[in-house]
């Protein structure tokens, strides 16, 4: 999580703490308050976008600050009063948004918005075919408060565009919708930012006694720190449900693979007795790279112990945050510790384990105490001896891991 988006989570955590509390007038001077903090180009559409405040009522907020209310008589609405909310007026129209910019867990699969355009200009026009009317700054306030965000979208821009990534996207979504709809296991993998262990400072604010805030210490060297905690994740699309492993080590391809194991053998297989198949989204470089032959091997091995068959499909170089464990999981775990020091790995581990949302994520965490050598090799012979089948379209980011008969 950049500064940004960190400094954008706190803003609407603290919105939603006072949200119930104060009048509008209160609110209105509030979110202007949080505008001068930042004090940089940019703070109004951030405030904006943390909060659902237009940045007319911000921009009034601002002047008022500076310059007192325009007249000693200051009209408050009273509770209650007012237009009705647009999910008021407009039954059904929080989940005709979702539907749209979420498609592969709910929707219409073939949607046009599926991910290579969020302009909320298009939503407008998508909405108003299904029968909803609404401006694209207020789509832009309903997306905010089903915790989307600018920044996540402006860093699908990253790298370069591949003359396949939007096809690509197309067969995920119809692998994904396909594999969902047989009720056969889905899980997108990842690795979260490394953390160092200790009493660091970390981004973002909690709610603390007055005068009593959670000290850390002032410079971020490595070398007093007890480690790096290194976060793999694997989350479950159907069930919503992850586990993740916290490893003290090296993130490479065995530490990825047997993170899936562990999650297969502690929630999936329960979840998922009847289950034929695996399918696992992941990102194109990283640990569970598409170019790395480890991964593979390994992979290779867990399908022959499990007797499912183990299919893998790659997002396109530079989309890595379309990830769904990115922001179904790992936006989630940030907001969970934010402000808080990681003093110890059993910390990280239970802040994780008690990530919840409103939606009924559940998560499992355990410290993973296990070396990972980096620089393991598979030999050709081993290569050759997998029983893995790559699709017709893009093979090398598209590829099932059948398991193999043992004599």
């Amino acid at each position: 999580m950049t500064d940004i988006e960190a400094q954008a989570e706190a803003v609407k955590a603290r919105y939603l703490a006072l949200r119930d509390h104060l009048d509008e007038r209160q609110l209105r001077l509030m979110a202007a308050a949080e505008v001068n903090a930042i004090g940089r180009w940019g703070a109004i559409a951030l405030v904006e976008s943390a909060t659902g405040i237009s940045r007319t009522t911000l921009r009034k907020g601002v002047a008022e600050l500076k310059n007192g209310p325009p007249s000693d008589l200051v009209k408050v609405r009273r509770g209650g009063g007012g237009r009705p909310t647009i999910q008021e007026a407009q039954p059904g129209i929080e989940e005709a948004l979702e539907a749209l910019v979420d498609p592969v867990s709910r929707g219409d699969p073939m949607s046009p918005l599926r991910w290579t355009n969020k302009s909320t200009r298009k939503i407008v026009e998508e909405l108003a075919r299904k029968g909803f009317t609404i401006s694209p700054g207020k789509v832009g306030q309903l997306l905010a408060g089903l915790g989307y965000s600018l920044q996540g979208v402006s860093k699908t821009l990253e790298g370069d565009d591949h003359p396949d990534r939007n096809a690509q996207f197309e067969h995920i979504n119809e692998v994904v919708r396909s594999a969902l709809a047989a009720g056969e296991p889905v899980v997108s993998v990842d690795t979260k930012k490394k953390e160092l262990v200790g009493e660091f400072r970390n981004a973002g604010e909690e709610w603390q006694p007055a005068g009593a805030p959670v000290l850390a210490l002032v410079h971020d060297f490595p070398n007093t720190a007890l480690g790096k905690a290194i976060p793999y994740g694997v989350y479950d699309l159907g069930a919503d449900k992850a586990w993740v492993s916290v490893g003290l080590d090296h993130d490479t391809p065995v530490f990825a693979a047997n993170t899936v194991s562990t999650w297969w053998d502690q929630m999936g297989k329960a979840q998922y007795p009847n289950a034929t198949s695996l399918l696992v989204t992941a990102d194109a470089g990283g640990s569970n790279s598409s170019r790395s032959r480890v991964w593979k091997a390994e992979l290779q091995k867990l399908a022959d112990r499990i007797g499912l068959s183990i299919s893998v499909c790659h997002f396109p170089p530079g989309t890595s945050k379309w990830n769904k464990i990115e922001h179904r999981l790992f936006s989630h775990i940030s907001m969970n510790w934010r402000g808080r020091p990681l003093e110890t790995y059993e910390t990280v581990v239970n802040l994780i384990g008690n990530t919840t949302t409103r939606k009924g994520l559940k998560v499992k965490a355990r410290l993973d105490k296990h070396k990972y050598p980096t620089g393991v090799r598979v030999p050709r012979a081993e290569m050759a001896a997998l029983n893995i089948h790559r699709s017709d379209f893009r093979g090398e980011w598209n590829y099932t891991l059948q398991p193999r008969t043992i004599a």
